[in-house]
């Protein structure tokens, strides 16, 4: 009879995503593993290595932001619903020093290709909510769904790819800023 676990997948990627966010790409396994408060073994039969860990916080982020952007927007009118979805990509991230060592790590997970076929699923995942919420939308100015969709989720990447470089004032001051310049100007206010 097998051993419950009693350190959940969830539980190692969340101490995954934390190490990420204080080390960048430099994190080790056995970092995952004391955050996590499992031993090393553990993660490495879980996830197989450092690389089987990343694809699977990808992946779970994938599912997660689905959820995440469709839970902002439900009960909302339209346009608030389209906005706060929007906003709520990188709700949790306030930290420069944090952002940077995950855009580090994302430098360097798009030199591996499964990583980076994992994140265009996520861009895509995102795409898809994002251009579901438009088609809802009343914004008479904005050019097609599919390419407002588009002009969309690059402005989520952007706007914190720009903080993580440049951190001034709140990432999410900054992209509602950004975000309600785009929308308000589609909306012909």
């Amino acid at each position: 009879m097998a051993r419950p676990k009693s350190i959940t997948d969830e539980r190692l990627l969340a101490a995954a995503a934390a190490v990420i966010g204080r080390r960048g790409p430099g994190f080790t396994v056995a970092e995952v593993a004391a955050e996590a408060g499992a031993s090393v073994g553990t993660v490495a039969q879980r996830f197989g290595s450092k690389n089987g860990l990343l694809q699977a916080l990808t992946r779970q982020e994938t599912t997660h932001i689905e959820h995440r952007m469709r839970a902002a927007a439900e009960g909302l009118e339209p346009f608030a619903g389209l906005r706060a979805a929007l906003l709520t990509w990188f709700a949790d991230l306030t930290d420069p020093v944090e952002a940077g060592n995950h855009l580090a790590q994302l430098g360097v997970d798009l030199i591996d290709p499964d990583l980076r076929a994992l994140l265009a699923d996520l861009h895509e995942a995102t795409g898809r909510v994002v251009l579901d919420l438009v088609r809802r939308a009343p914004l008479p100015r904005a050019p097609g769904p599919e390419r407002a969709a588009r002009v969309l989720t690059s402005l989520l990447f952007g706007v914190s790819m720009d903080w993580s470089v440049r951190p001034r004032g709140e990432l999410a001051d900054r992209l509602a800023q950004d975000v309600d310049a785009v929308l308000d100007a589609w909306k012909g206010n």
